[in-house]
């Protein structure tokens, strides 16, 4: 039998991410709490894993520099030279460089480096860390800090690879697309069978219970595709480490709610807005410890991730224990910005959100971190293109907390289906606040109007108008009252289908830039229906150009109490 050379590489470079990364982890625990044997046998536990690895794949180079690794950790291990920052340092940057050497020697790198050479070098004298120290002048969290991370939690997060697989991706996208397709035939059949009552009450039976099944394996994909969030947080340990004492000082990451799960491609989009959020937090958020002291707080801030499930979405917190906002900054610079005026009331919230506007930041000088009024609106704009929403909240003096809900999955909406024309449109459930009746008044005017809800006025966009539809208008419209970041607005459509649950179908490159659509599904005729991008729509609505629409563009820019739409819109 061949063997399949190219497969044995790419586990064996996935399996050394996943050890690197477990180790890392531990370092940065071991850091404050340095008489835990756990954390320094899971450390050694790796590294003598992938030095055996790499050995029998004859990768030398790898399996030296981990042989040093493993020394260091045995005089440690010994008592001969005690765990200080400044080894950790070592240590950590000896990890950077065995992912190098690694990807460089499965691509047939046949040199070191000069820095790795230094590195080993170091690795095998064990003293010469020590200068390092002097680098290190920010303290560094002691376990009556609290530790960074729990007892158990590192050697908890090792892979069992006799009870796992692995399996590409692609295969899983395959997988859950079939199981639609086969959703989608089945609904075709299903309308077939009763077309002019020529049903078969045997047939229909044995439908159900095909259709149950196919919903079962489709549940049992979703969830293969699901992952806990607690290996994505950890992984913000090394990096809370190293910016806290390169900012002189002191920071502990906690984190809540790691079992919670989500669909695996949420995960990968969800790590650069939390890297910006937390450099935000770790710049302007948490204050020095003698700024905290001089304030009554604990010296050691504390920066929080935390996933919870809400209906059928997830929640994502990060939080701190700092500054908090400054409304006064933020109010200036939004009036320097033209971004609000002097007679608009906003409320603390509302005034916050303009942080994630383009280019907006209140930072008297720009550092390596922040300050350039790009890393939150890359936050804003990510999060949205998960079809998510962000907000913020803040007490002055006592930490901001910035609040993310995303779907569970991107491969499948609950979402509300909606008629206009010959035209079948999905709007996202967890947007629908509530449907109501067109009023007889409103029915002969143009694209866009205001209604009164409730004592509230209510701006809403015909979308038949809006989609440059021809057919001609019913004699009953409705209002879909929809709400995004607490802001709400109305569509007007002809008819109302109700909730389905559909599967995603990426649109085309020809189509992506189309503002106000997110995707689009296939119904049970087999016609298609297109996924509405709803805070995209309300942002295209507020940014229209057109003339005739003026007036009643006022209503959604102009009055206060549109102005918090204005405002989402325009940070959207």
């Amino acid at each position: 039998m061949e063997i399949d050379f190219e497969a044995i590489l790419k586990t064996y470079v996935a399996e050394c991410d996943e050890r690197l990364a477990a180790m890392e982890e531990a370092l940065v625990a071991l850091e404050a709490d340095p008489h835990n044997d756990g954390f320094l046998e899971a450390i050694f536990r790796g590294a003598h894993t992938i030095k055996g690895n790499a050995g029998s794949l004859g990768f030398p180079r790898v399996a030296g520099f981990a042989h040093a690794f493993e020394d260091l950790l045995q005089r440690f291990r010994n008592n001969s030279i005690p765990v200080t920052p400044a080894r950790i340092t070592l240590l950590l940057r000896s990890l950077d460089a065995l992912r190098e050497m690694i990807a460089a020697e499965v691509a047939g790198a046949e040199k070191v480096s000069p820095e790795h050479v230094k590195l080993q070098q170091q690795l095998t004298d064990g003293d010469a860390a020590e200068p390092m120290e002097n680098q290190a002048a920010a303290p560094v969290p002691t376990p009556r800090d609290a530790p960074l991370i729990k007892r158990g939690a590192v050697a908890d997060a090792v892979v069992d690879y006799a009870t796992t697989i692995r399996v590409d991706t692609e295969k899983l996208n395959r997988m859950l697309n079939l199981a639609g397709e086969i959703a989608i035939a089945q609904g075709r059949l299903r309308q077939a069978m009763t077309v002019r009552g020529q049903s078969n009450g045997e047939a229909l039976e044995a439908h159900s219970q095909v259709e149950r099944l196919s919903l079962e394996l489709q549940e049992q994909i979703m969830r293969v595709r699901m992952v806990p969030v607690g290996p994505t947080f950890r992984q913000y340990l090394r990096m809370v480490r190293d910016l806290a004492q390169g900012q002189k000082k002191l920071v502990r990451l906690e984190t809540q709610g790691d079992e919670v799960e989500v669909d695996m491609s949420i995960i990968e989009h969800l790590k650069d807005p939390l890297t910006h959020m937390i450099r935000n937090a770790l710049d302007h958020g948490i204050e020095t410890p003698e700024a905290r002291q001089a304030r009554g707080k604990n010296p050691c801030g504390v920066l929080k991730l935390q996933a919870r499930h809400e209906g059928g979405s997830i929640v994502i917190e990060v939080s701190d224990d700092g500054n908090g906002l400054d409304r006064a900054k933020i109010l200036a610079r939004g009036l320097a910005l033209g971004m609000v005026s002097e007679a608009a009331q906003w409320s603390d919230d509302e005034l916050y959100g303009l942080i994630f506007s383009p280019g907006f930041s209140t930072a008297a000088v720009v550092t390596d971190l922040s300050g350039r009024g790009i890393g939150m609106d890359v936050v804003k704009s990510n999060i949205e293109a998960l079809r998510g929403t962000v907000g913020v909240h803040s007490q002055p003096g006592e930490g901001t907390s910035i609040r993310i809900q995303l779907p569970l999955t991107l491969a499948i909406i609950d979402g509300f289906g909606v008629g206009v024309g010959d035209e079948t449109y999905v709007l996202p459930l967890h947007a629908v606040i509530e449907c109501i009746e067109m009023p007889v008044s409103e029915q002969q005017r143009g694209a866009l109007g205001v209604i009164d809800l409730r004592g509230a006025p209510l701006p809403y966009v015909r979308l038949r108008d809006w989609f440059g539809l021809t057919s001609p208008r019913p004699r009953r419209e409705n209002i879909v009252v929809v709400e995004v970041d607490r802001v709400k607005a109305g569509l007007a459509v002809d008819a109302l289908y109700g909730a389905r649950q559909t599967v995603i179908k990426p649109l085309g490159d020809k189509f992506k830039n189309v503002r106000g659509i997110a995707g689009s599904t296939i119904l049970g005729n087999g016609l298609v229906a297109l996924i509405l991008d709803v805070p995209g729509l309300m942002r295209a609505v507020m940014q229209s150009p057109r003339d005739e629409a003026a007036p009643t563009l006022a209503h959604w820019r102009g009055e206060q109490a549109a102005a918090k739409l204005a405002n989402s819109a325009q940070s959207l």
